[in-house]
């Protein structure tokens, strides 16, 4: 991290220098370590530049010139993600941050640590990767801006995007550069994303709709119209098209769809093409379209390349990257790691380290699919295991090494709690499908629910010597555990803190369908199986349900009948999530396009009506806290316009009081007389924003009059 540390080790210079949006923690849960020990492992002369101002470039120059590239992150989360809450409010904390601190890093980081980079050295490549990047390789709908924002490779400026698990690509990348090879020469490694001005001679491009036929989006053209500019534009723009397709075709070779269902076009030469950017951004529909493409070319077996049309440039995306195996896994996670934060930070805490201190990562990749996550995107849906002796190893390397441990692991997991070991039972049927789901509708009948290698592995961890407890916190997929019943009775029975958090997600079928989660029947199933184990070992042990408020497909009937469940079965949320679309997720094309990108799309296919304003979305985390009576003044007028005045009263089957409580107004009228001048109305309500703005002119014209007379 110093210059002084690159004498100790007697560097005249670093082959590579990560930039990272995080406080550096050398531990295999945090990115810029496993890339740096990684290519440290390879040979490389390795340099972190954790969390630079990135006001100037001189931050960017304390390690000198890399020899072969810079490698920049965002850090383990995405930039916009750690820094504004769902509602678009700023955080003041980081917990990423040594004493989480907030404004350690910029808005799009990757941007402005790629556009330092350049600045700092020019002609150094600078290779960009992370999660803020893997989920920004093609054009993508952003929250923050409340519009369709161009591929990061754009924005950055960098000379290539790596996505996903980059540890093959990064590894050939250093070589080839070593070896004197070009950045821009660099083109054929799965998992990377870079530019280009055409499309290379001999590819085959496919348009997306031979992957998904899309339904009439554009509006059928009058053959009697006559533009605005003259009758014979469009002849010269026809003429000058059929130029230019004949000029490409002399490169590579267009096809329709049909012709390539007819010849079974090989996919290793094949390119899929996008709907381009300026398409996507002025046609909701086809940003829909290009989501579920892109999601439908997510498995290594059977992905093809995607292009996408960025003015005169062209997004090339290869084929995601092909997974790692188990020894790969094991030899990745079994590199040097000092675990703890470099020293430089000497006593400052930093939360996220905290968290996973005492923590096993077992696996990688997630095939639940759900929608508004992002592991399917970044990690992909096969699932990446260490083996069982790799993970004991490193349970045992916490009790021996790290600082303050206790005897307590507090994890054992990853992504996911329970898909450790859990693949498709065909590894030809695994390579050629396109399901979005493993699990959705239904579990597949091809895939491996046999969680037994995981209890063995829950049972010989804690049997360790000076291990008290091994807690599991990962989130628990419950529609895969009742599967293996055993697997439940010894989660109950040892691994379980008292509480055990896990995510239904919601109670109702509408929102549950457009987040691909089961039902509440398979929710009853695994609750019914928790109090049977918990009361068998002796335990009172509780359940703490996680839901989402304002996902798409989510009506304020919805969210009532939620509320009335959560009331129904005594529960009291005390944090509450609200849907964030981040970027590449198929709940955000829903979000954005109001369409269902889970089906195929097109003008009158299915809409998709979302929460989208302000007082709608805190509307409907408000039905998920019934219980504060902050939210009760709302939740009246709400109840009473969906003509459910019958829900508000004192009784058990209401769920709210028709008025509010004493203390509460006695409270909250100090703060609003304070602030307008006006008591509260009965209710306790703010007064009208006529009367409140009244008063404080009435106050402020007092105030200027008693100034004017000398008061």
């Amino acid at each position: 991290m110093t210059r002084a540390e690159m004498d100790v080790l007697g560097w005249d210079s670093c082959d590579i220098i990560i930039v990272t949006g995080d406080a550096y923690v050398d531990h295999p849960s945090f990115g810029m370590a496993v890339i740096g020990r990684v290519l440290e492992a390879q040979g490389f002369r390795v340099g972190i530049i954790a969390q630079p101002d990135w006001r100037s470039k001189d931050a960017f120059m304390q390690l000198g010139k890399p020899n072969l590239f810079y490698g920049v992150a965002a850090g383990n989360m995405d930039s916009m993600i750690n820094r504004y809450t769902a509602d678009r409010k700023l955080r003041h904390d980081d917990a990423y941050s040594p004493n989480d601190e907030g404004g350690k890093r910029p808005d799009r980081a990757v941007n402005v640590y790629s556009q330092r980079c350049k600045e700092a050295y020019k002609g150094v490549p600078v290779v960009i990767g992370s999660i803020e990047a893997s989920l920004r390789r093609i054009a993508h709908y952003d929250y923050w801006s409340d519009k369709v924002r161009r591929s990061v490779l754009l924005d950055s400026k960098a000379d290539m995007l790596v996505y996903g698990n980059a540890e093959r690509a990064i590894v050939d990348i250093a070589h080839r550069l070593a070896q004197g090879e070009a950045i821009d020469e660099i083109r054929d490694l799965r998992g990377t994303a870079f530019m280009r001005n055409s499309i290379p001679a001999g590819w085959t491009v496919i348009d997306s709709s031979e992957v998904d036929q899309i339904g009439p989006i554009d509006p059928k053209i009058n053959p009697y119209q006559v533009t605005e500019e003259g009758g014979n534009e469009g002849c010269e723009k026809s003429k000058l098209a059929e130029e230019t397709a004949s000029s490409e075709l002399q490169a590579v070779r267009i096809i329709d769809p049909l012709t390539a269902r007819k010849e079974k076009i090989g996919r290793e030469r094949s390119v899929i093409r996008l709907p381009a950017y300026e398409k996507v951004k002025n046609e909701p529909m086809y940003y829909a379209h290009a989501s579920r493409v892109l999601h439908l070319e997510t498995n290594p077996g059977n992905a093809r390349a995607l292009v996408q049309a960025h003015g005169n440039r062209e997004v090339w995306l290869n084929p995601p990257p092909i997974p790692l195996e188990t020894d790969e896994m094991d030899a990745v996670f079994g590199l040097p790691y000092q675990r703890v934060p470099h020293p430089s930070y000497g006593d400052a805490r930093i939360p996220a380290y905290e968290m996973i201190r005492f923590s096993v990562n077992i696996m990688r990749g997630c095939f639940g699919g759900c929608t508004f996550c992002s592991i399917t995107e970044h990690e992909g849906r096969i699932i990446q295991s260490r083996s069982q002796e790799s993970i004991i190893q490193e349970v045992e390397a916490i009790r021996d090494k790290t600082p303050g441990f206790t005897g307590v692991i507090s994890d054992l997991g990853g992504p996911t709690a329970n898909m450790w070991r859990l693949n498709c039972k065909s590894k030809t049927i695994e390579q050629n499908c396109r399901r979005l789901s493993c699990v959705y509708p239904g579990i597949c009948k091809s895939l491996n629910t046999d969680q037994m290698p995981l209890v063995e592995l829950y049972r010989e961890a804690r049997e360790l010597p000076g291990i008290k407890k091994v807690l599991i916190a990962s989130g628990l997929r419950y529609d895969l555990a009742v599967e293996t019943p055993e697997y439940v009775q010894e989660l109950v029975t040892h691994h379980v803190g008292g509480y055990l958090k896990i995510a239904p997600e919601h109670t109702e079928g509408g929102p549950l369908s457009k987040m691909m989660k089961p039902g509440m029947g398979t929710y009853d199933r695994f609750a019914k199986m928790f109090e049977k184990y918990s009361k068998l070992a002796g335990k009172k042990q509780y359940l703490i349900p996680y839901f989402i408020a304002a996902h798409p497909g989510t009506s304020d009937e919805d969210m009532m009948n939620l509320a009335l469940w959560l009331k129904g079965n005594g529960f009291r949320a005390d944090q509450v999530q609200a849907f964030y679309p981040s970027p590449m997720a198929s709940a955000t094309a829903m979000y954005y396009s109001e369409k269902n990108p889970l089906k195929k799309i097109g003008r009158d296919s299915e809409t998709v009506k979302t929460p989208r304003g302000l007082k709608h979305r805190r509307l409907h985390k408000a039905f998920l806290r019934y219980h504060d009576a902050d939210n009760w003044p709302m939740l009246r007028e709400a109840l009473k316009k969906m003509g459910r005045s019958d829900l508000i009263g004192t009784g058990k089957k209401h769920l709210i009081p028709p008025h509010q409580p004493k203390t509460w107004v006695a409270k909250k009228g100090n703060m609003l007389t304070q602030h307008t001048g006006l008591p509260p109305r009965d209710d306790g309500s703010r007064p009208g924003k006529k009367a409140a703005y009244r008063s404080t002119n009435n106050r402020k014209n007092t105030v200027a009059g008693s100034k004017r007379r000398g008061r």
